[in-house]
């Protein structure tokens, strides 16, 4: 599969299709390395990474603070909780010093966000988009699409992408939140851009409205190789399974995953456990406890399979682990919104980061390294001596995996 679509203006103002097209291309025979070509992902790129959202969202309100121009954030859950009105009241105030805030928000994921709320952002002067509205009695409503992304860009220049929504599950215990970990990225450079044009393509598809977006200026941000993917409907559906299915088979000494809705299909499934028969080290880090308990034993149903094969599974005992990142040799990484399960391949908008990097790598293999000192792992012998109880539990919602 190819880079996500992004829409660009021809001479005529018509939004088309960009021809750019990116992989990371498995390694020729005998190779032990990676192998892609350097110009179809994006340099220039500084990225850091972000496990808590009391960090997350400081920076995040220090950007929407200094932006110049634009602000354009995507979020699934905009929460009606603390949270969720601090971030409605800076995005207010950006509008109102004259930034162009545009905000696309998911219906279903969104519940909770006050009318109130709503009515003080659009009064302010921010532009809002409700996705894939909660309305039945309407044909084609779409309930089951959902736009699940996790992006904020300033300026076009600086972005942020990962798994942690505006609210207050990820917000410090001493905040009244609940603390979740997770993975986020902040990306300066043109990879923002890239974000951006993922924003772009939503905004003109359910609005028929286009806008110019801000072109980064000034020297590189850093030294980092980035490549944004964003999966849509039809052809690009299966873009960021693709990708992890490559970096997969690329895989030459070590895969470390954590994802909180961990759920892989066949092609996932057979490439742990191929890359495991080629001597790579595979350790996937799960939620011990998990907010939704029937995607918890569906995910449980998975793991015979995968033990068999060799693949270690750790189960992290704090509170809901809500990551979705991969890392691959420690030089090849991942992080985003996209959970290995049906969802995410086959319904929902997301979108991830991936990076040719070693630096932040080496900064994600250090947080899943603190993530297995709080973990579990699960041996054969002790998931072989599980009850039968949980065996038929694990059956009975594995049979649901459509629809979680």
């Amino acid at each position: 599969m190819g880079y996500p679509i992004s829409l660009i203006r021809s001479g005529d103002g018509a939004p088309q299709a960009s021809p750019v097209r990116k992989f990371l291309r498995r390694p020729a025979p005998g190779s032990s390395d990676f192998t892609w070509d350097a110009d179809e992902y994006v340099p220039n790129n500084k990225l850091s990474l972000f496990v808590r959202g009391s960090s997350l969202y400081a920076a995040m309100f220090d950007e929407i603070a200094a932006a110049k121009d634009s602000v354009s954030l995507e979020t699934y859950r905009f929460g009606g909780d603390a949270t969720g009105r601090a971030f409605a009241g800076r995005l207010a105030e950006a509008a109102r010093r004259g930034v162009r805030v545009r905000v696309i928000y998911d219906s279903v994921g969104s519940l909770e966000l006050l009318p109130e709320t709503v009515s003080m952002m659009r009064n302010a002067g921010v532009q809002l988009l409700e996705y894939h509205p909660v309305a039945p009695w309407r044909p084609r409503w779409a309930w089951n699409r959902r736009d699940h992304r996790k992006i904020l860009v300033v300026d076009g220049r600086i972005g942020f992408v990962g798994g942690m929504n505006l609210s207050d599950e990820h917000a410090p215990a001493d905040a009244g939140g609940l603390d979740w970990p997770d993975a986020h990225a902040r990306v300066e450079g043109p990879a923002a851009h890239e974000l951006e044009r993922l924003f772009r393509a939503v905004w003109h598809k359910e609005t028929g409205r286009w806008f110019e977006a801000t072109a980064p200026e000034g020297p590189p941000a850093g030294s980092a190789s980035a490549r944004v993917v964003g999966n849509h409907e039809l052809l690009k559906r299966f873009a960021i399974r693709e990708a992890y299915v490559n970096a997969l088979r690329a895989a030459r000494s070590d895969v470390a995953i954590a994802n909180s809705y961990f759920i892989p299909d066949w092609r996932i499934r057979r490439s742990l456990a191929q890359a495991v028969k080629r001597g790579v080290s595979v350790r996937v880090l799960v939620p011990g406890i998990s907010d939704i308990r029937s995607v918890w034993y569906a995910m449980r149903s998975t793991y015979s399979s995968l033990l068999s094969r060799g693949v270690r599974i750790f189960e992290w005992q704090g509170p809901m682990m809500h990551a979705k990142a991969v890392v691959v040799d420690g030089r090849w990484s991942a992080v985003g919104s996209y959970n290995l399960d049906r969802r995410s391949l086959q319904h929902n908008l997301e979108a991830n980061l991936h990076a040719v990097d070693e630096a932040f790598a080496s900064e994600l293999l250090s947080a899943f390294a603190v993530g297995l000192q709080g973990a579990r792992e699960i041996t054969p012998d002790a998931w072989a001596k599980r009850s039968a109880l949980e065996r038929g539990l694990e059956r009975f919602f594995s049979s649901f995996d459509y629809f979680f």
